[in-house]
């Protein structure tokens, strides 16, 4: 059986301290579970801190990256796929993900969030504030979900793993 990949999105630049503390433990949890985590792939943000989470418990780290500019690659990342797409890539992130787990909401994190509810992939937010919680509530009943930690968040994912892959 293959290992589930685990897409964890958010802001880069702009995350906030609670979206990174969560993403870092994130990507602990999903390496402990021998999971793979699957991000953005750049050296910022919520990106970086679940690949430096994960690769501190000895976790496979996949990046799909933007750009072409190598030296963006964050140094916690095992496998980057350079794509020069930009914004586009999004696309990639969410279809290769068995489940997408967003820490944290920015402009490029709701194009991937809109990305898989067209795709009918589950979304776990972690964090999200009242607004959020509404607005995809609203958007997507069904395929969100809502967790108060990481330990929740990958509660949430174990559950949609196990109905997911054979």
């Amino acid at each position: 059986m293959r290992k589930p990949i685990v897409g964890v999105i958010g802001p880069g630049e702009k995350a906030r301290k609670a979206d990174i503390e969560a993403a870092e433990e994130l990507g602990r949890r999903i390496a402990d579970l021998g999971w793979v985590t699957l991000s953005g792939g750049r050296n910022s943000g919520v990106m970086e801190a679940a690949n430096r989470g994960a690769k501190a418990r000895g976790g496979t780290t996949v990046g799909v990256l933007p750009t072409s500019k190598r030296e963006m690659i964050s140094p916690y990342v095992d496998i980057p796929i350079i794509t020069d797409m930009g914004n586009a890539r999004n696309n990639i992130n969410v279809l290769t993900s068995d489940v997408i787990i967003a820490c944290g909401v920015g402009p490029g994190t709701v194009s991937e969030i809109a990305l898989a509810i067209k795709a009918r992939k589950k979304v776990i937010l972690v964090l999200a504030s009242a607004s959020a919680r509404k607005f995809f509530e609203e958007l997507a009943h069904g395929l969100i979900s809502f967790a108060d930690s990481a330990e929740h968040a990958i509660s949430l994912a174990r559950k949609v793993i196990d109905n997911t892959l054979p």
